[in-house]
């Protein structure tokens, strides 16, 4: 009974801090979502989007629905940030070292992949430009049978916004799932690390033409 509590309450309160980003999103980015008839209810997904902007959080999880909770993957480095955002981390994400990643590391993702239907992650794990998507999308969507759900965040105007006045117009849209056997690359005369590298390309390239 406690159990079912905390989750209502950590539900509601995901649901208001949704309903207020996004009537910021709506008012400052005017975003417009579609593909939301992708997901399914039963449906267990690892959200994948690139990451161009701090934005990119709130926008994906306003385009998986107000009242979907997502639980995203945030690296350390967040939490050195804006002391009023810090509780909101702990409370929708898993920290972890991206530059210094541990065994506890691992097993911290792989019980929020297994306990969480949907989970939120950036594979490019930073907004700088031309940065290769890691693999651990595909590691961990292996260990775990998660779909992908491609999104892809586009804009009309500067993105990320350039303030106080410039803000552009955002559109999502949410691609088919899909799951790794559909990405799988069977060539052995390749390593491991190769052919993860390779479907992790693969899985990006689906972002851009959801």
């Amino acid at each position: 009974m406690l159990g079912q509590l905390r989750i209502g309450i950590k539900n509601g309160l995901y649901a208001i801090i949704a309903v207020l980003c996004f009537v910021a999103l709506k008012v400052f980015f005017r975003v417009q979502v579609r593909g939301r008839h992708h997901i399914h209810e039963s449906g267990e997904y690892i959200a994948i989007a690139r990451h161009r902007s701090y934005w990119d959080i709130p926008v994906l999880a306003i385009a998986v629905g107000i009242f979907t909770r997502v639980h995203f993957i945030a690296r350390k480095g967040l939490m050195r940030g804006n002391p009023i955002v810090q509780p909101v981390i702990r409370t929708f994400a898993t920290i972890i070292d991206r530059d210094n990643f541990s065994r506890g590391d691992f097993r911290k993702m792989l019980e929020a992949m297994r306990r969480e239907r949907i989970i939120g992650l950036f594979p490019e794990g930073t907004t700088k430009k031309q940065v290769d998507a890691k693999t651990g999308a595909v590691h961990f969507a292996k260990l775990t049978g998660k779909q992908f759900l491609p999104v892809n965040i586009t804009s009309r105007g500067p993105y990320p916004p350039e303030y106080p006045f410039r803000f552009p117009r955002l559109t999502v849209s949410i691609g088919e799932p899909f799951s790794v056997d559909d990405i799988c690359v069977d060539d052995e005369t390749r390593s491991r690390t190769e052919r993860y590298q390779l479907m992790s390309e693969q899985v990006m390239l689906r972002v851009d033409n959801a």
